[in-house]
């Protein structure tokens, strides 16, 4: 099968995607091959660290024309650190964040890939959890399967959202539309860039009692 031929508009975004990612100075040197169709943005090549990978990752939503992101961007370590070693790091890293609750979240580690599980309170919990952890030497991949407690109802989660999109001096509110079931939150409409769009995910996240966010808001430059 005859491989697509790229468009112009292709062409352009791949060399501003790769320009992007050789100027942040967090994304590593190594080569990190660039495809794009449709504005849709595939990363592949092999970093030394799963921090190397998040980085290229969101320096590629910086790029305006962006529409999605796929990381196939490999990890592999230049050296090697056994499962039981990554699990004892991660575990004084969640203990010396004081974000962290002290209770309620467990991890295991499997060639590499750490898993988190368990119940907090707030999001922001949830997510120090995960940084903390993001960064060590060894860790090939991560799953957050953290789970926030729910607390509030639907007019209340509804509004909280609402208010605080409006305060957001980086989003176009009125382009968003919220709608929540329970403790789910469901994000529609456009914005113009991938920073919008994890700003508006940011903000429905923050509303106390947030289990979930499915954001389905398309990002349209």
């Amino acid at each position: 099968m005859k491989a697509k031929t790229m468009t112009i508009a292709e062409k352009k975004l791949r060399e501003s995607v790769e320009r992007q990612l050789e100027f942040t100075p967090d994304v590593p040197n190594e080569k990190i091959g660039v495809a794009v169709i449709n504005g849709v943005v595939t990363l592949s090549g092999i970093v030394g660290t799963y921090a190397d990978k998040i980085a290229a990752e969101d320096a590629t939503k910086r790029v305006y024309g962006v529409k999605a992101i796929a990381n196939d961007l490999e990890v592999k370590p230049p050296a090697e650190r056994t499962d039981t070693e990554v699990a004892s790091a991660a575990v004084e890293a969640l203990e010396r964040n004081v974000n962290v609750p002290a209770q309620g979240i467990k991890l295991t580690v499997k060639k590499g890939w750490l898993t988190l599980e368990g119940t907090v309170d707030w999001w922001y919990q949830r997510q120090a959890a995960e940084t903390a952890v993001r960064y060590l030497a060894g860790v090939r991949g991560l799953s957050n399967n953290i789970m926030v407690k729910a607390r509030v109802n639907d007019t209340e989660v509804w509004k909280k959202i609402e208010e605080a999109l409006h305060r957001s001096a980086e989003l176009e509110a009125r382009r968003i539309e919220v709608h929540s079931s329970g403790s789910t939150v469901t994000l529609t409409g456009k914005v113009r860039t991938w920073r919008e769009r994890d700003e508006a995910q940011r903000a429905a996240w923050n509303a106390p009692g947030v289990t979930s966010v499915v954001n389905n808001i398309e990002v349209t430059p």
